[in-house]
């Protein structure tokens, strides 16, 4: 019986941490777009290398994640946490929590929206 508990319990929580990846911790803030590396999803604090795709330019922090901007379209593209809907990297309002990790929304109404549910 306690094997199986502790089976079940590091389950869930590997299932926690996972089903995590897309979700904001707390309440956010919006940064400046040229400040993150949208491929390793960080505000790092300083404008980031400018990569120009179709016309919508994208940032990233070394030429591995230029390289990655510039082939895979997958890496230009997120879920909004509050609709759900794929957003453009270039074009979407960008928030960080805390420790620097960036979430990207439709507009700013989500945004408000995410902070206003995490206050409650």
């Amino acid at each position: 019986m306690r094997k199986t508990a502790g089976i079940i319990i590091a389950l869930f929580v590997a299932l926690s941490a996972f089903a995590g990846d897309d979700i904001p911790n707390g309440p956010l803030t919006k940064v400046d777009p040229k400040t993150v590396c949208m491929v390793n999803e960080m505000a790092m604090g300083k404008e980031q290398i400018p990569v120009e795709v179709e016309g919508k330019t994208y940032y990233g922090c070394c030429e591995m994640c230029k390289k990655a901007l510039a082939e895979n379209a997958d890496k230009r593209v997120a879920k909004d946490p509050v609709s759900g809907k794929q957003v453009d990297k270039a074009t979407a309002v960008i928030a960080a929590q805390e420790d620097g990790r960036v979430f990207y929304f439709e507009n700013d109404e989500n945004l408000a929206k995410w902070n206003e549910k995490v206050k409650k």
